[in-house]
């Protein structure tokens, strides 16, 4: 691999941060903008350092002393160095009120990572064994996990092989995403506003409902909607009329979204014919798909109905794109793909527009 390559991350640039005459917010501005350039950039260079693992060819024992330099010095050190300089730049910025603090745990993240500390056994052997014999990198196996697979321009794509290249992508990611995310999320609220926003940790649950092109019709809505109503001694701490979008645990960019009208209910409630059901959980049980994990992203919206449904400018839509974006600002996990799910409420009922969202975490 040529160190051109490593010098297609985007790194940030310090010089002039730390002087007297650079106002607090313009500092911290710079910092913000690398951060969404480097969003940008950065994910497709973690993908040509996974091919460069994967290249057989490049892993002859006469070429281990430079690769482990240039894995070991020219990337993760450099990344330590720069996490390093950042926490230092925006510790001393703290107390102006400027810095969104969610930064500090999400550099914390990175650096055990860099530093070889993973919480996923899968992942953990390989590491701690490449830390301590750069020798291993000559096995196609260890390499494999430590490359994983490429995710693409914005670092999402769907992999088979998860590795700690992959994991460093997603911690780089969160580092920038609580930095850049505040200024996205201010700018996308469009003639409406977040009224309030909490994370919500359930006890176990069961979503029962039914899909169908029929459920278009509002009042076939209310008649599924009046069937859960017999369940009302059922009822959840949650019991809005919901849209559930889910699936099935694939990414989006393999299986399709399946919609779902209907409501959370006690777990193990009984499911009345003709309609189907997911269980939701408090806790990852380590399967892709359902169950669920009960713990989600609340936010309710005030304004412009039609703009809180805008999908112009966004992503998905305008509700969907600012629940997630304050989530990646304050560097809450989101179990995508495997438990990735996602709901529009409606809490003036099913023929009334949805005015609140749900977006599954991990807390």
């Amino acid at each position: 691999m040529s160190h051109r390559l490593m010098d297609e991350f985007l790194w940030c640039d310090f010089t002039g941060l730390l002087d007297d005459e650079m106002a607090d917010t313009d500092g911290y501005g710079r910092v913000v903008d690398w951060a969404a350039r480097a969003r940008g950039t950065n994910p497709r260079v973690f993908d040509m350092l996974t091919a460069w693992l994967l290249d057989d060819a490049q892993w002859g024992n006469e070429r281990l002393v430079e690769n482990e330099r240039i894995l070991m010095q020219e990337v993760l050190a450099r990344f330590r160095e720069q996490n390093a300089r950042l926490r230092t730049y925006l510790s001393a910025l703290s107390p102006s009120g400027v810095v969104n603090t969610a930064v500090f745990p999400a550099l914390d993240r990175f650096d055990a990572a860099l530093s070889g500390v993973i919480h996923d056994t899968r992942l953990q052997e390989a590491v701690t064994r490449m830390f301590a014999d750069f020798s291993v990198m000559q096995e196609r196996s260890i390499r494999v996990l430590i490359a994983g697979q490429k995710t693409g321009p914005t670092g999402t794509d769907s992999v088979d092989t998860y590795g700690y290249i992959n994991m460093l992508k997603d911690c780089d990611a969160g580092v920038q995403w609580t930095l850049f995310m505040p200024v996205v999320v201010e700018r996308q609220q469009k003639g409406f506003k977040v009224e309030s926003f909490e994370y919500l940790n359930m006890p176990a649950m069961r979503f029962i409902g039914r899909s169908g092109d029929d459920l278009s019709d509002v009042n076939v809505r209310k008649q599924l909607f009046s069937v859960l109503d017999d369940l009302n001694e059922y009822r959840s701490d949650f019991s809005h009329d919901i849209l559930f979008m889910h699936h099935y645990g694939l990414g989006v960019d393999v299986g399709p979204q399946h919609h779902v009208w209907g409501r959370f209910m006690q777990a193990n409630t009984p499911v009345p014919d003709g309609f189907l059901y997911f269980d939701l959980v408090p806790y990852h049980d380590g399967k892709v798909g359902p169950p669920y994990i009960s713990q989600f992203a609340y936010a309710i919206f005030s304004g412009d109905v039609q703009a809180m449904h805008q999908c112009e400018g966004y992503d998905c839509d305008a509700m969907y794109d600012v629940t997630r974006n304050i989530m990646l600002s304050q560097g809450v996990s989101i179990p995508y793909p495997g438990k990735y799910w996602i709901a529009e409420v409606f809490l003036a009922g099913c023929d009334k527009p949805s005015t609140a969202y749900l977006f599954s975490a991990e807390i």
